[in-house]
């Protein structure tokens, strides 16, 4: 069961280039590139990652190929993750007409937080300090809060009927996603407290041991099926929402209505 869920990821390589060619048809009717080309980045890897996933920790593909190395990936979703929460941080500011300072400031506050989850991945990745993955995913916590935090403020102001179905979308994401977040992180937690291995590695930025993982990064890689590979349920549920049914046509509904 889990090996075909893991093969159907495909389906979202056919979704994703479907919606990525329906964002083009927006492109001659908005000058607002600072939404549609995040979208179409995040579409385009989401097709990517599809086709080549790797789970960064066990380094477990479906392919033995370079395409499918961490380095790679990593390096593509970190432009994704970067471009498009300033995409959501930006629609809230366009929503908020500069009336809410408080929706200004967490709103940038969310693409800092998430460049920081960046620099803790990378850090997980390059010193294989895999502690770090915990602080990354408590970031994202903290990024929808604040976005959740700002529709509930714009939810009470004039705004337009479109504005309001995408506040109210960020609303319903929240009240679904933070808990499951902290369900997420507990499931961290307990990989951590039950892996030895983890437990013993040590923060140290050492430049030769960085170089080895920097290689690593781009050539350890195992063809795997194993649940535990790819982060159980929890695993599965996380790459079918973020790459194929949540965040793509959550970005592409905001591209149709912006």
């Amino acid at each position: 069961m889990y090996k075909n869920l893991l093969n159907f990821l495909r389906v979202g390589v056919i979704s994703n280039l479907i919606l990525l060619w329906g964002t083009f048809a927006y492109l001659d009717a908005t000058d607002n590139l600072w939404i549609l080309v995040p979208a179409q980045f995040l579409l385009l890897i989401s097709a990517y990652r599809c086709m080549f996933p790797v789970n960064y920790a066990s380094k477990a593909v479906l392919f033995d190929s370079i395409l499918s190395s961490v380095f790679i990936t990593r390096f593509l979703v970190t432009i994704v993750e970067v471009t498009y929460i300033f995409m959501f941080s930006h629609v809230l500011r366009i929503i908020n007409d500069e009336e809410y300072m408080i929706i200004t400031v967490l709103s940038w506050l969310m693409v800092l937080q998430v460049t920081i989850s960046q620099f803790f991945c990378w850090g997980a990745i390059l010193i294989k300090y895999e502690k770090f993955y915990f602080y990354e995913e408590s970031g994202w916590f903290i990024i929808f809060l604040f976005n959740s935090i700002c529709s509930i403020i714009l939810l009470n102001s004039n705004i337009s009927s479109d504005h309001n179905i995408l506040v109210i979308l960020n609303i319903i994401f929240g009240i679904l996603y933070l808990p499951w977040q902290v369900f997420h992180l507990k499931s961290i937690l307990n990989r951590i407290k039950g892996n030895k291995d983890i437990q013993n590695q040590s923060m140290q930025f050492n430049k030769e041991k960085m170089k080895m993982e920097l290689n690593n990064s781009f050539h350890e890689r195992k063809v795997s099926y194993e649940q535990s590979d790819w982060g159980g349920v929890v695993g599965i549920m996380w790459m079918y929402g973020y790459w194929i049914l949540i965040i793509p046509t959550w970005v592409f509904y905001i591209v149709r209505t912006i």
